[in-house]
């Protein structure tokens, strides 16, 4: 494969920003922005309050932290570049673009949770209550963004890949990233922490393939 050259990436970044800025993709971005709203509301309200790790991209940077001491804000950088280094390479440049629109929501919504108090009730007393319903938030906010072409993080890159590259089901590829570096982290994380974790993972993986095989069934019905 040839070296990119950075006028011609910069010069198809450009084409793919443009066709994005239409009037016909204000509802796709407002979908993206929903997904990012419920995705970040559930991991700043229950994730981050009651200690529920993850896995994919937010466990490997934790596990690689702590591990080898490696700075969290410099392994999430390696991880997710090369996730989507792997999705520039299966998936295309609008993917890319519709991902970094999808980023910059996320981050945005986060730095709004963080403004204000948090607004559900601590369910540290409740794991798996606040297991569940986490999951329900990760699964339906990613999922929509998803459904629109974007990523939330390397995460998503990567599952999207691997369900092109070996044709199996979407949710099945988030859970078995998620299950990997959950299985890892039993070297450093209680076991009671990680079951907890798994009911999240495979509740939201599940909910993501829900959402995005609805999405695909009412195009097509449109299309028909």
């Amino acid at each position: 494969m040839q070296p990119v050259r950075p006028a011609l990436l910069l010069t198809k970044l450009a084409g793919a920003a443009r066709s994005i800025a239409t009037a016909r993709n204000a509802r796709r971005l407002a979908l993206i922005a929903l997904g990012a709203g419920i995705l970040t509301f559930g991991i700043h309200n229950i994730h981050q309050v009651t200690g529920i790790t993850e896995g994919g991209i937010i466990g490997g940077m934790l596990l690689i932290n702590h591990w080898f001491g490696i700075p969290s804000s410099a392994a999430t950088f390696v991880l997710d570049a090369l996730c989507y280094l792997l999705a520039l390479r299966f998936l295309g440049w609008r993917f890319l673009v519709w991902s970094a629109v999808s980023t910059a929501c996320t981050s945005a919504f986060y730095a709004l949770w963080d403004t204000l108090p948090h607004l559900l009730p601590d369910l540290s007393a409740h794991p798996l209550v606040a297991a569940l319903a986490g999951g329900c938030f990760v699964g339906v906010g990613c999922g929509l963004i998803v459904r629109q072409g974007g990523s939330s993080g390397g995460d998503d890159a990567l599952a999207l890949v691997l369900s092109r590259v070996t044709g199996l089901r979407l949710g099945r590829c988030y859970l078995a990233t998620d299950l990997t570096v959950l299985a890892l982290s039993l070297s450093y994380i209680p076991v009671i922490k990680i079951a907890c974790s798994l009911v999240t993972v495979t509740l939201s993986s599940a909910l993501i393939d829900v959402v995005v095989s609805a999405g695909r069934g009412r195009s097509q019905g449109t299309a028909a």
